[in-house]
């Protein structure tokens, strides 16, 4: 049994400790990706295999960097080149890339619990979701924590306030089980659509009001408003959004003065955030990314070396 469990299919089910050990673990790779030669020779010889069934840039390059970083092998499969655009099942698919003997699965997929479907499918592969369906991205929420320690200097007793799309969104509910783990306040806005009166038992509060949820936020993230909603009605159009839930500096000065921003990205300038916040100091979007290889590092790391005691990375350098 790894510190993390035979799979990482999300954030709930895990601990603190289990949080604080992937964290600190990830935090030893920091400083291998800022190397002049980025590689260790850690998994030579284990295989990574990428499927994704929906599109990514930053998921999917950075897994396959922290992979490659890693010395193993990475195999990227798209669903859109696979057989899976003649019938075939995941089951079937899930399968059949087992009996090739990888060491571990990456999977981003539509269908929510998917990840844990394929996990229960296999039997010598290691499962780690990268995203399902309107459930969790675990990986998401890791490098979201990793960067607010590094800004912060601490991840507790914190007031975090998540903008925009809660109701479909996988990053907010992976972040809002990982910061109620550490106890930290969590806040939601975003019209009243998109932010449910339901939510509140998940034990964070409801806004329909920007000044009133920023109030003295310590971390505002911004989410990604699905242009889709658009055509569903979930608000009536994007200026319309972006003049009551645009994240600004303007806003940020008057109620959360000493706060960070995090947008997990893709982000869309001038309705879900503004330039002068993104390109700005409190920004932490450039750290996030390169956070996601570190994180993503340590999670392949943790599944194929290691066990529950503390483990470091320089003993596998």
């Amino acid at each position: 049994m790894t510190a993390v469990g035979p799979h990482l299919l999300g954030i709930a089910g895990l601990n603190r400790e289990q949080l604080d050990f992937l964290l600190a673990t990830s935090e030893q790779f920091i400083g291998i990706n800022q190397r002049e030669v980025k590689k260790v020779p850690t998994l030579r010889g284990k295989t990574v295999v990428n499927l994704f069934y929906e599109a990514s840039t930053r998921t999917r390059s950075s897994f396959e960097l922290a992979a490659k970083r890693l010395s193993a092998d990475a195999v990227n499969i798209s669903a859109q080149s696979s057989s899976v655009t003649k019938g075939e099942t995941l089951k079937d698919t899930v399968q059949t890339i087992e009996a090739m003997a990888p060491d571990i699965l990456v999977m981003r997929h539509p269908a929510s619990g998917a990840p844990h479907f394929a996990a229960k499918q296999l039997t010598r592969t290691a499962v780690v979701n990268a995203g399902d369906g309107l459930h969790e991205h675990p990986t998401q929420a890791l490098l979201d924590a990793l960067t607010i320690k590094q800004a912060l200097g601490k991840i507790d007793n914190l007031i975090l306030v998540m903008v925009g799309d809660c109701l479909r969104s996988r990053v907010a509910r992976s972040n809002i089980i990982l910061h109620r783990i550490l106890g930290n306040k969590v806040r939601l806005v975003g019209p009243p659509t998109l932010i449910l009166p339901a939510f509140k038992e998940l034990g964070v509060e409801c806004h329909h009001h920007m000044e009133s949820a920023l109030e003295g936020a310590d971390v505002v993230m911004s989410l990604r408003m699905k242009m889709e909603y658009l055509a569903e009605a979930f608000v009536p159009n994007a200026d319309e959004y972006a003049r009551k839930y645009c994240i600004t500096e303007r806003l940020l000065s008057s109620y959360a003065p000493d706060s960070i921003v995090l947008a997990p990205g893709p982000f869309i300038r001038g309705t879900e955030i503004s330039s002068e916040v993104i390109d700005g100091p409190r920004s932490r979007y450039a750290d996030q990314v390169a956070n996601g290889v570190a994180v993503r590092m340590a999670v392949l790391f943790l599944l194929m070396k290691g066990m529950g005691e503390r483990v470091t990375v320089e003993e596998h350098a």
